[in-house]
């Protein structure tokens, strides 16, 4: 299976998997204040949740996508040239578990731990462009 083989692809596997369920709780809030009815109506787009823990996670949730696709065409270009490294897979690794530090620190709303472990997911990516050259 290629995920045993590549583990770059593993990560990216579970960057996109912990990308796609970060609606659910927020959406839960939103049913919460609202009712179920009026939550699966289209939501107004400039009506924040009224909790700040779910309107942060939504912010950290739209970061996530953001850097998915940087992320995720990184790997994806590092796995057809057969590039991967074992320092290209740690990297993918950190990246993973920095993107979920990212999401818990930024619901919990720390500001600096917050953009130091942006930064450090972003330095995994770098490293990754790195090796492709």
């Amino acid at each position: 299976m290629l995920l045993q083989t590549n583990p770059e692809m593993l990560y990216l596997a579970l960057t996109a998997g912990l990308t796609a369920i970060l609606w659910i709780p927020y959406i839960v809030d939103r049913i919460a204040e609202h009712g179920l009815w009026p939550a699966l109506r289209n939501p107004i787009p400039d009506e924040p949740p009224k909790a700040a823990w779910a309107h942060r996670l939504m912010c950290a949730h739209r970061n996530a996508i953001e850097n998915l696709a940087v992320f995720a065409t990184l790997v994806c270009v590092l796995s057809i040239v057969g590039a991967g490294t074992e320092t290209t897979a740690v990297a993918a690794m950190i990246f993973f578990y920095m993107r979920l530090a990212h999401v818990v620190i930024y619901t919990l709303g720390i500001p600096l731990l917050r953009t130091l472990v942006f930064f450090t997911g972003f330095l995994c990516q770098v490293v990754i462009l790195l090796s492709l050259f």
